[in-house]
């Protein structure tokens, strides 16, 4: 690869601070060299003049399902690859509940070599917590970790078992792993579709409290308490959850927070008459819990935005509300999306781009979301005011299931590199 020279750049890396105009020097194999306004230029290499627009590390989504093994019909290795690069995601990720199930050694082998051979991005695979995603008896963490594993999620289903939670945490504190976890109490949960509430009860659907959501957050960190390991909560969607998490962080506690990017944008209001493609998990709540989550990330009691990409196909979408799937596609959307809470001002630019980028990178402990010196030159390139209109059908990903069709939003990729080669332009 020849060294490249990004000229006439705005540079925003929260890892390093920084937030000025510069070049950034790419080497010859695809690390950053120098950064900044301070940067140097070489005769020699290729000249990419970027004429003011933004440049920022590669987004680290921390939540995607891929679909590979088992549901290849709803999105693979390479349509995720396309989708995740078009919105500035160099590094995902992904989610266990493939079929087979990721919960032992030869479904990683497997996986990763996969991945290896088809997609283009960087994957971080995760394995179950539980075998099968059953919550009742624990995968080898020593084991898969070993294989590559980069943490553990049973994904949208909650260990609910106490004492097993607490036999994770122990065996999770000794070795050194990352558990991810879905909060939400099964019991209350149970057959419900939509945040419990006034819409709820206009639409005759069952509804769930946030209390499904705050009792496994307080209990797991009543737990972690006693066993502290690498722990993290999947997403949160209520004020509620929020009031817990900002007394066990002021107790000393030590753990991370994700939120879906859905759950920052969107309200129980916006499914209107029975939308479907807005049936989401943990569910949309109402404006009050939606503007907390956003102080949430002001106060740094959350740390990273997710974009929950789950792909389904439109047969299984297209149902009555409660026999409809649950999720929604977002890792195109992912940054123009949270870049609509900048324009709006609710949060600062800096913050938005740190929750997409450094903090991931440091919860998950890998060497990515930076553009220090040294560090693999995985960049997402956009204009911060480049209006646009989502259409389903012009998104990359398999399924077209997306929340936000016909929103119109503000700042668009205009270009990903992955290790200093360009693998998306606009």
């Amino acid at each position: 690869m020849k060294e490249k020279i990004l000229t006439n750049v705005r540079i925003i890396d929260p890892s390093q601070k920084m937030d000025e105009i510069g070049n950034i020097v790419i080497d010859e194999k695809g690390k950053i060299k120098s950064i900044g306004k301070k940067s140097g230029t070489s005769k020699s290499a290729e000249k990419i003049d970027l004429k003011g627009l933004v440049a920022i590390p590669g987004l680290v989504d921390m939540k995607a399902f891929v679909g590979e093994p088992g549901f290849e019909y709803k999105e693979n290795f390479r349509t995720l690859s396309q989708a995740a690069l078009a919105g500035g995601v160099t590094s995902i990720v992904t989610m266990p509940n493939t079929k087979p199930v990721i919960d032992n050694v030869s479904m990683v082998d497997f996986i990763i070599r996969r991945g290896r051979d088809k997609a283009k991005v960087n994957l971080f695979p995760c394995a179950s917590i539980t075998r099968q995603m059953e919550g009742n008896q624990m995968t080898e963490f020593g084991l898969l970790k070993a294989r590559g594993i980069i943490g553990f999620s049973d994904v949208n289903k909650t260990i609910q078992n106490s004492e097993l939670m607490s036999r994770i945490m122990n065996y999770a504190s000794d070795i050194d792993v990352l558990i991810m976890q879905h909060a939400e109490d099964y019991e209350l949960a149970k057959n419900s579709c939509i945040n419990q509430g006034e819409v709820a009860t206009r639409l005759g659907l069952q509804g769930v409290s946030d209390i499904a959501e705050k009792i496994i957050i307080e209990r797991d960190l009543s737990l972690l308490s006693e066993f502290p390991c690498r722990y993290h909560i999947n997403q949160i969607s209520s004020k509620n959850s929020l009031n817990v998490i900002k007394k066990n962080k002021s107790n000393g506690i030590k753990f991370s927070t994700g939120v879906s990017i859905n759950n920052l944008s969107l309200n129980q209001n916006d499914i209107g008459e029975f939308r479907t493609f807005l049936k989401l998990s943990p569910p949309l709540r109402s404006e009050e819990d939606r503007l907390s989550l956003i102080e949430g990330i002001k106060n740094d009691l959350i740390n990273v935005i997710v974009s929950d990409h789950i792909p389904e196909d439109e047969e299984s979408k297209r149902l009555p509300f409660a026999q409809a799937a649950t999720g929604s596609i977002g890792i195109e959307t992912l940054l123009s999306l949270s870049l609509e809470l900048y324009h709006n001002e609710s949060l600062p630019l800096e913050k938005i781009i740190k929750c997409l980028t450094i903090n991931p990178a440091k919860v998950l402990k890998i060497d990515k979301g930076s553009l220090k010196e040294g560090s693999d030159a995985d960049i997402c390139i956009f204009d911060l005011e480049k209006p646009w209109v989502v259409k389903a059908e012009e998104l990359k990903s398999k399924s077209k299931n997306t929340a936000i069709e016909n929103r119109k939003l503000q700042g668009k990729v205009k270009m990903t590199l992955l290790q200093g080669e360009v693998v998306y332009s606009n």
